[in-house]
């Protein structure tokens, strides 16, 4: 039983000193310099956290921490886990049901992603309104543990409406997107880019939809801000690499700082 796993988990994090908390914070790629917003941190290694997966993706320092900021108790995220390294979709949600035991009432993930929609550019930070989820599996499919949540929850406000305001008032002008997710970890071909195009996608990724699902389903609210690591030049299309995703990736960083550090403030 899944109740049992995250009561252990539970159970050893407040052992090393993480107990209630308000905000869970996602780091994706090249984000981790997000961490020096906490207060009084306390760091512990994926691997030494009882059912946790370990991240093993370039870019994703796979931790768990704990600290404040503006009041506020966070327990970060610095690193995810991914459907294309081998773990199935519930350890790669696992997390967001120990963040839930924790107390946590709203999340704030951040990734990475490739824009097929001409008006945007690299290295710029866009707010997910929506998204269309190609996973070949739905986080889900076979669960039945209905006293944590509804079996069918619905998706309608996955991305609500409210917590995406406050952001626009904190950084006017800012484009909302629609977020296209499948598994990877290979790039997408430009047909597969300009299926996405096609059939609404304003930016792609492999990560994200399966915790957003989880989310909604225990009733935590989410922000889902990514930064568009390339846009795709469907005339003179050319091959992206790590490197130059991680590059963009650090230069952005700055700015979703701002951006987070702004919102923790305000409200």
């Amino acid at each position: 039983m899944i109740a049992s796993k995250i009561n252990e988990t539970v159970t050893y994090l407040n052992g090393k000193g993480v107990f209630a908390a308000q905000i869970g914070i996602v780091l994706g790629t090249g984000l981790s310099g997000l961490e020096s917003i906490l207060d009084n941190a306390i760091s512990i290694n994926y691997g030494d956290i009882p059912h946790f997966p370990k991240s093993t993706v370039e870019g994703h320092n796979s931790r768990l921490i704990y600290g404040t900021f503006a009041g506020k108790a966070i327990v970060m995220m610095s690193g995810r886990f991914h459907f294309y390294e081998g773990y199935t979709m519930d350890e790669i949600t696992y997390y967001i049901h120990v963040l839930k035991a924790l107390g946590i009432h709203e999340m704030i993930i951040t990734n990475a992603s490739g824009g097929i929609n001409p008006i945007l550019t690299e290295g710029e930070i866009v707010m997910v309104k929506d998204h269309i989820n190609l996973f070949p599996f739905n986080p889900l499919r076979g669960w039945d543990e209905d006293s944590l949540g509804p079996r069918f929850p619905d998706l309608t406000r996955a991305y609500p409406i409210e917590l995406r305001q406050k952001i626009k008032t904190l950084v006017p002008g800012i484009k909302e997107a629609v977020y296209l997710g499948w598994q990877g970890p290979s790039l997408e071909t430009p047909a597969e880019y300009k299926m996405a195009q096609i059939i609404g996608a304003d930016i792609v990724g492999m990560s994200s939809i399966p915790e957003v699902i989880i989310a909604k389903y225990r009733s935590i609210p989410v922000l889902l801000l990514s930064i568009v690591s390339n846009v795709v030049d469907f005339e003179n299309a050319k091959e992206a690499t790590i490197e130059d995703i991680m590059q963009v990736m650090h230069r952005s960083g700055q700015t979703m700082k701002k951006i987070i550090t702004d919102y923790l403030n305000h409200f």
